[in-house]
C-alpha cells in the first residue's frame, strides 16, 4: 500500500467567539463558536460523565465551563458573548466558570423562544 503525506492541522486562532447554551431541566450543553458560526469547541455534561439527574444540575454546568474555558485559551479566545437557551438550572453556572478562566464575558442574552400565542385552548365543554 502507498504512503500517503498527511496534512498538518492548522493552528486555528480566533480572538472572540460566542457561547451557546442550550440549558434545559436534564443536561446542559454548550458549543463554543466564530463570529461566522462555525463551531470551534463544544460540550455537554454527559460528556464529562455525569449521569441521570445529575447532568441537569449547576455544578456540572460549571465543569463544563471551566473545562471549555481552559481550551479557549489555548485558541487564543479573550473575549466571548454568551446566548443562553432554555429553562435549565445551568445558564449562569457556565458563564461564571468560563469568567472564573480568564475569559471576558462581552454580552449576555437570553434567546429562549417565547410563544406569542401559545398553545390552541382546549375544545369547549359539554354538560
Amino acid at each position: 500500500m502507498a504512503y500517503t503525506k498527511k496534512t498538518k492541522k492548522k493552528k486555528i486562532h480566533v480572538d472572540s467567539a460566542i457561547v451557546h447554551i442550550k440549558s434545559t431541566f436534564n443536561n446542559t450543553l454548550v458549543s463554543i463558536t466564530t463570529d461566522s458560526g462555525d463551531v470551534l469547541l463544544r460540550n455537554s455534561s454527559g460528556r464529562l460523565g455525569f449521569k441521570g439527574a445529575r447532568k441537569g444540575t449547576p455544578f456540572a454546568a460549571s465543569q463544563i465551563g471551566a473545562a471549555l474555558g481552559r481550551e479557549m485559551i489555548t485558541l487564543g479566545i479573550k473575549e466571548v458573548e454568551a446566548n443562553m437557551d432554555g429553562p435549565g438550572s445551568g445558564r449562569e453556572a457556565v458563564v461564571r466558570a468560563i469568567e472564573a478562566a480568564g475569559i471576558t464575558v462581552k454580552i449576555v442574552r437570553d434567546v429562549t423562544p417565547i410563544a406569542h400565542n401559545g398553545p390552541r385552548a382546549p375544545k369547549k365543554r359539554r354538560v
